[in-house]
């Protein structure tokens, strides 16, 4: 376990488990913590012996947002050294990056949930948007993020009005996926992201995320194009082989790690 400027991961069967720790500021984040953050996960990604990675806060948050210490104090002349490569980092890595929402996510936090490719949420937990009632705007990429995971009219509707709501309507909404109760959701997170360690193929779940990311604004057409020729190329794997293999032996596949 390792724990550098209020974050800490750890390792265990393929799955990695990043954890926001800074009790003294309730998992709120200043920007070492994000550059933190990021670092991590571009650690992660680059580690072969990591497949999956679940991101999570410790104690009753998640993330409540910045530290509003940070704008608090007066700005600095040349303004404030956002840290945007590191906060959206688990876009853009090639592993999934499922988030385990265990309390309280706000701003900043609320961002890095909606960059995650998964969100599992425990039961109660409350989240806002909350820039427009801190005279903030829609930070970090939030703008294109959340039309894209809840609609356009839903997405006004939270940033518009940064009011609170709770996973049991975020579920409705359809920014998480599963609510848990909160005692189980680490456990049900961990079993989820083992599940894709176990089964699905690294290069598979790089490339898909890649194609999801690169594709959202383009022709159907092309979209059908590009696929054809990635799954021609995926042919030249061994993930195919094997993939097949393994179905017809009835037995857990043996992909290899990617980047290998």
């Amino acid at each position: 376990m390792t724990l550098e400027d209020g974050v800490r991961y750890s390792v265990d069967s393929g799955v990695a488990t990043v954890t926001f720790d800074r009790p003294d500021r309730n998992n709120a984040m200043n920007l070492a913590m994000e550059r933190r953050y990021g670092e991590v996960l571009r650690a992660l990604e680059a580690d072969t012996g990591v497949r999956a990675i679940v991101v999570t806060g410790a104690g009753n948050s998640f993330c409540p947002g910045a530290d509003l210490d940070v704008l608090a104090d007066d700005i600095p002349e040349g303004g404030i050294d956002f840290q945007v490569e590191y906060v959206l980092s688990a876009a853009f890595v090639g592993k999934p990056v499922i988030a385990a929402i265990n309390g309280g996510c706000a701003g900043l936090g609320f961002v890095i949930a909606c960059t995650a490719d998964v969100r599992f949420a425990a039961a109660g937990a409350k989240f806002t948007t909350a820039f427009a009632r801190r005279g903030l705007i829609a930070e970090y990429g939030i703008a294109q993020l959340l039309p894209d995971l809840v609609g356009r009219g839903r997405a006004m509707d939270l940033l518009l009005s940064g009011r609170t709501f709770v996973a049991e309507d975020a579920l409705s909404y359809g920014l998480v996926q599963e609510v848990y109760p909160a005692e189980e959701l680490l456990a049900e997170t961990k079993a989820y992201a083992s599940e894709l360690a176990t089964y699905s193929a690294p290069r598979s779940m790089a490339v898909m995320k890649r194609q999801i990311l690169d594709e959202a604004a383009i022709p159907l057409a092309e979209s059908g194009d590009r696929a054809a020729e990635l799954m021609a190329e995926s042919f030249l794997h061994p993930e195919a082989k094997e993939g097949v293999v393994s179905w017809l032996e009835r037995r857990p596949p043996e992909f290899p790690p990617y980047p290998s």
